[in-house]
């Protein structure tokens, strides 16, 4: 028996603007980095002095505040989502800045209730469930878009992705007949 295996990448087609925002939070950093240091330097004299100046604290704590923020946050910027798919398990993961991975979650296929196209209405129908808790793991919206629905514990989840039309086709022989949605 052949292993069904596919790797891929979701990366975001219209990359320029979150590219210039990723420059650009570099730019915050160092500015407001900066500005904290010589705000520590006026903070520490000042008290050096024998005399405190407020403002000069609430500046260090802003602007300590925002390059830290734009630091840990700034890889975020540039998300692409990773599938993997092998013999019938389906693993999902948030790829931030080519540097940081976090797994966001498997799925084996076979359980599915259903799997579809996003433009289709039984797609409608499960979206406007009440109790229903949507993954968005997709990065373009104009892509062609599917969706997997199951319950998981007696939660009702979907999770609507991007994958290739190489891989809707191993994920097909996998799913359930009945969960298969035109």
């Amino acid at each position: 028996m052949q292993d069904h295996f596919i790797e891929e990448v979701v990366v975001k087609r219209n990359n320029g603007l979150n590219r210039a925002l990723y420059m650009l939070s570099w730019v915050i950093i160092g500015l407001s980095g900066l500005t904290a240091a010589f705000m520590l330097s006026a903070v520490s004299s000042s008290i050096s002095q024998g005399q405190f100046h407020w403002p000069s604290l609430v500046m260090l704590l802003l602007c300590g505040g925002i390059c830290a923020y734009t630091y840990f946050f700034h890889d975020k910027l540039l998300t692409e989502y990773e599938y993997t798919f092998t013999n019938g398990s389906l693993d999902f993961a948030e790829v931030y800045n080519n540097k940081k991975r976090k797994s966001l979650g498997s799925l084996n296929v076979r359980n599915v209730e259903a799997f579809g196209k996003v433009n289709s209405e039984d797609f409608k129908r499960y979206v406007n469930m009440p109790g229903i808790k949507r993954m968005n793991w997709f990065l373009n919206r104009d892509a062609e878009l599917y969706y997997f629905y199951f319950t998981k514990e007696q939660d009702k989840k979907m999770i609507i992705l991007e994958p290739s039309e190489e891989m809707v086709a191993n994920i097909r022989h996998y799913v359930p007949a009945s969960a298969w949605r035109v």
